[in-house]
């Protein structure tokens, strides 16, 4: 009789918890009606942390995508006034992107709904469980192993 591959099984578990982290967040952004794509909602909040308006090449690298993706999406919600192209005042030929107010406020609403996904996520899980689940995530994001005493 065969062992049951361990590792294996973890694997299939993060990814069916992560399908059902998408499938949650994608029913509360709809829910608040923002008509902003989960894609979308990533530029949003990658755009955030910046101190001032990237380039578009800045943005593909940092969302680990290709420049014509970005330009798609940011096609997308200047339609929509959540985003702007500006002259970078340096020079003229660089295009940067930067958050309009609507776009602001949008990005208020998908912090939210993350919120409320992630506490219709979290619900079964004790305090003491959720500070476990944040210390095994924490080292999984960094990938590095923890110390036994």
């Amino acid at each position: 009789m065969t062992t049951p591959d361990a590792d294996g099984l973890l694997a299939e578990q993060l990814l069916r918890l992560t399908r059902r982290v998408h499938r949650i967040q994608k029913r509360h952004l709809e829910h608040r009606d923002l008509g902003i794509t989960p894609a979308q909602s990533r530029l949003l909040r990658t755009l955030a942390h910046w101190g001032s308006p990237p380039r578009m090449a800045d943005l593909a690298e940092r969302l680990e995508v290709v420049p014509r993706a970005v330009t798609t999406l940011v096609d997308g919600l200047e339609a929509s006034g959540k985003v702007r192209r500006v002259p970078d005042p340096a020079n003229r030929r660089v295009i940067r992107i930067e958050l309009t107010d609507d776009g602001r406020g949008a990005l208020r609403e998908l912090r939210a709904a993350r919120r409320s996904a992630a506490e219709e996520i979290l619900a079964p899980l004790t305090e003491a469980q959720r500070e476990a689940l944040g210390g095994l995530l924490d080292t999984l994001i960094d990938g590095t192993p923890v110390q036994s005493c």
